[in-house]
Parts: structure tokens; C-alpha cells; sequence
């Protein structure tokens, strides 16, 4: 194993020196929290597609191979629709806005402080994204050195923490360039094929698997509609995937660079399904699912190999625990710290944001690591947060973006409405039910029409500065929303 402990230490030795070079270049806000808003095509796809293909999205993809066979591809394969929507129709309205957080747009849409609400859901659904991607850490680590679960946690978080911290988007856009080539040719070039090959081929697995292994539609068509309704929306509206979109130089990036990512997720898919399919025929009776993807690594790769497709796995987590460490940090300080501040501090006090936002990823990432030392159960968490963004954001967002006729009333109602439905129907239905987010997406629905046909329309200066930023006619969000009405 000598030469793989090589192999991962150089791997995180190279982390940690791009947070060092980064920490030189961020020396604004926006370079520091959307890498100066001037990625190109190539840079800004391969991170894109780094930040959505997590440890859930390897670990557990080939985990659903390893459990439904083919189908079990479609949790990954939403996550890819739905960053192919977000780039089509949205993605180049979102970089126009020039804005940092979801809820800095609900702002400048509606006119009125639908932030901080917005923010603290928001900031709950990254804040258990950067946990359970951090628990992540002691699976892969216990396979490498067989390492206890709190302290593989502890030096996995605190590798992601100092890179996340000293150069903060920069340092994250390098090692998410790093990642993706390290995962593509893993995962992708090293360990689908090897895998196929000694499962005995495509022939040599059908006959010995079930047909419904390789049914598309075998894992059930009620849980692929909850998928969608999860993932695919979810990458529509998420901080972690905005605040990457925010980094786009300009929108034909934005739009392209995300289709290339997006498409890429589709062959990722595949590639877990088929891997964990393999691992099925080679080792039929393991405990776990979630077992499949660092068995057929640790026991079917050559000295090597093996090192550099764990270093995948685990940039896979790296991935996409820093973007959600900086997405729930940037909430944090902007959507809520810095709102509640300016209540209580002289609106011409100086404060030097860059050193801020590092402070608020730090304490941020200090807690991610104690969550994830404390929690058990990933799944739960995990949907619990899905849920709660689906259910109280999806709404107002869309209705921002597509309906003139919402208004700021409208968007609290969803918000509120959405939020309090899916935890209440998670308490009656369970965690892990499909009703909660069903309903409570319906409840924020009829709540943001109702309310939003019951009160004023928007003020049109409003709608009129929303217009202009769409357009790209204005470089800043203004520190003040536009009032709703005066």
C-alpha cells in the first residue's frame, strides 16, 4: 500500500498549496467568494461538474448500481438534468444579476427583505450538504489507512477548511480543476473498465444478474419523480450551484460551460450504475450498498491504480464538501450575519469583508466538522435538506424569474408556508417519505399564487431595476433593496 498512501499524500499536499496560491489572489469580496467573476469555458465546466459529482453522487451511485443495476444511475442522471436546465434557460440570467447569494436576488426581484428568511433555509440545506459530504471522509480514509471514523472525519474536514478558507472561491476553482481530472480518470478511465472487464463483460454479467438489473426503469417510477422533484429542481436553486454560475465571465459560460458539465453528469451516471452492477456479480452478499464502491477498489485494482481512484473518491467529496463550505459561508455573513449587523451598526462603518468571509468559512467549517463528528444517519440529513429547499425556495425563486405578477408578500407565504408543510408532514410521514416534499411544494405553491394575487403588485421602479440587471446594465447589487412601496 505504499505506493497508494503516496499517491493520496501528494494528492492532499497539492490541495492545501492551491489554497496557498489562491489565498494570493483573493483579495476582494468578489475574488474571493465568485473568483472574480471571470472564468472561461474550460475552467468554469470542469469545476461545475466537480462541485454537483460528490460523494453521493460516487460512492452512492455506484452504491444504487450496486442495489437496482442500471436504474439505479437516476439519482446522478436528475442531478445532470437538472444542472442542464439550469444552464439553458436560466444560468445566463443568473450571472447577468451580479449578485452572491439566492436570496440577494430574491431581494432585487421583489423589492423587499425576503432574505433573511430565505437565508436561514438556505443556509440550513448547505450546512447539511457540507455535513454529510464530510462524513463522507471516514469511509474513504478507513478503507486508505484504516482510520478511526472521528479522526478520519477531523483531518478530512480540516484539508477542506484550510484550502476553503485561505483563498476561498480561487483556491476552490483550482483543486475543483484538480478533482475533475483526478475523478474523470478514476472513475471514468481506470475503474469502469477494469471493473466491466472482471465481472466478465456486459454478456458475463447478464447472465448472472436478474433481468430487472438491467431494466432503466427497475428502481420504480415513483422514485424517480421524488428525484426529480429533489435533485433536478434542486440544482436549479441551490447556493452551492448559483454561487458557481456567479463565476462565469460572461453568459455564453455561463450557458455552455454548464450544458458541458451537465452532460458530463449523464455519463457519470452510467459509469456508477455500470461499476456498481459489476461489484454486484463479484461480491453478491455484501452488508452495504454503500460497501461496493471501496470493495471492488481496495480488492480488484492494481497497486497504484488503486491509490489514484480512492484519490478520486475522495475528491469527489472534496468537491463538493468546499462548495457547499463556501455556500453556507457566504450565507451566513451575507444573508444573515451582515443584515442583523446592520440593524445594530452605523451604516458608514468600515469592515474589511474579504478577512469576514474567511472568519465565517472557518467557524463554519469548525461546525460542519463537529455535525458531522455527532451525526449518524447521512440519508436523513441529507433529505431533510432537500426537502426544505425544494419545498420553501423552489417557488418563490421560479416565480421571481418567470411571473411579473409576485410580489415580496407572495414570496415570504411560500417560503413560510413551504418550510413549516414539509417539516410537519416529515414528522407525520417520515424523514424519508415522499409525501413531504410533494405536499409541502404544492403548499408554497398555492400560498405564493394566493397571497401574491391578494396584494399590491410589485412597485414597477422595482421591476424596472430587476429588468435593467437582467439586461446586464448594472455592475452591483445596491447595498439598500429598492422599497416595494413608498
Amino acid at each position: 500500500m505504499a505506493v497508494d498512501y503516496t499517491v493520496i499524500v501528494v494528492y492532499l499536499a497539492g490541495m492545501l498549496a492551491m489554497g496557498w496560491w489562491g489565498m494570493r489572489r483573493a483579495k476582494s469580496k468578489s475574488e474571493f467568494l465568485v473568483a472574480g467573476r471571470r472564468l472561461g469555458p474550460a475552467m468554469y465546466s470542469g469545476t461545475m461538474a466537480a462541485i454537483v459529482l460528490g460523494g453521493a453522487s460516487t460512492i452512492g451511485g455506484v452504491g444504487l448500481g450496486y442495489k437496482y443495476g442500471l436504474s439505479g444511475a437516476w439519482m446522478v442522471f436528475t442531478i445532470g438534468l437538472g444542472l442542464l436546465a439550469l444552464s439553458v434557460f436560466f444560468s445566463a440570467r443568473i450571472a447577468r444579476l451580479k449578485v452572491y447569494t439566492v436570496s440577494e436576488m430574491l431581494d432585487l426581484r421583489y423589492g423587499g427583505r425576503a432574505g433573511v428568511i430565505s437565508g436561514v433555509v438556505m443556509w440550513a440545506y448547505t450546512l447539511m450538504l457540507a455535513v454529510t459530504s464530510t462524513i463522507a471522509y471516514a469511509t474513504i480514509f478507513d478503507v486508505l489507512f484504516d482510520m478511526n471514523r472521528t479522526l478520519a472525519i477531523v483531518l478530512g474536514g480540516s484539508i477542506v477548511v484550510a484550502y476553503s478558507t485561505l483563498g476561498g472561491m480561487w483556491s476552490i476553482t483550482l483543486t475543483d480543476m484538480v478533482q475533475f481530472v483526478v475523478k474523470t480518470i478514476g472513475v471514468l478511465l481506470l475503474l469502469l473498465p477494469i471493473a466491466v472487464v472482471k465481472a466478465g463483460g456486459f454478456s458475463g454479467m447478464k447472465a448472472k444478474l436478474p433481468t430487472s438489473y438491467f431494466d432503466p426503469l427497475g428502481i420504480g417510477g415513483e422514485t424517480i419523480f421524488t428525484y426529480v422533484l429533489i435533485y433536478t429542481f434542486g440544482m436549479l436553486i441551490g447556493q452551492d450551484i448559483w454561487q458557481r454560475v456567479f463565476t462565469a465571465r460572461d453568459d455564453r459560460t455561463a450557458k455552455w460551460g454548464g450544458t458541458a458539465s451537465g452532460t458530463y453528469c449523464l455519463v457519470y451516471a452510467v459509469a456508477g450504475s455500470v461499476i456498481g452492477t459489476a461489484a454486484k456479480v463479484l461480491y453478491p452478499k455484501l452488508s452495504s450498498p454503500d460497501d461496493a464502491f471501496a470493495t471492488i477498489v481496495k480488492d480488484e485494482l492494481p497497486i497504484g491504480v488503486r491509490g489514484l481512484v480512492l484519490a478520486a473518491a475522495l475528491a469527489a467529496v472534496m468537491s463538493t464538501s468546499s462548495g457547499a463550505l463556501i455556500a453556507c459561508a457566504t450565507v451566513a455573513n451575507n444573508d444573515i450575519w451582515s443584515r442583523l449587523r446592520g440593524l445594530v451598526r452605523s451604516g458608514d462603518e468600515e469592515h474589511d469583508e474579504v478577512k469576514g468571509n474567511r472568519v465565517f468559512i472557518l467557524i463554519m467549517g469548525l461546525g460542519v466538522i463537529g455535525t458531522a463528528i455527532a451525526l449518524n444517519n447521512v440519508v436523513e440529513a441529507l433529505t431533510v435538506a432537500y426537502n426544505l429547499l425544494v419545498g420553501g425556495l423552489l417557488v418563490p425563486i421560479l416565480g421571481g424569474l418567470l411571473w411579473k405578477r409576485g410580489t415580496v408578500q407572495g414570496a415570504l407565504a411560500a417560503v413560510i408556508v413551504g418550510g413549516l408543510a414539509v417539516i410537519g408532514l416529515m414528522a407525520g410521514y417520515g424523514i424519508l417519505a415522499n409525501e413531504p416534499v410533494y405536499y409541502g411544494l404544492l403548499a408554497s405553491l398555492a400560498a405564493y399564487l394566493v397571497v401574491s394575487l391578494a396584494t399590491k403588485p410589485t412597485d414597477e421602479r422595482v421591476l424596472a431595476v430587476w429588468r435593467d440587471r437582467l439586461a446586464g446594465k448594472s455592475p452591483e447589487l445596491p447595498s439598500e433593496p429598492v422599497p416595494a412601496h413608498q
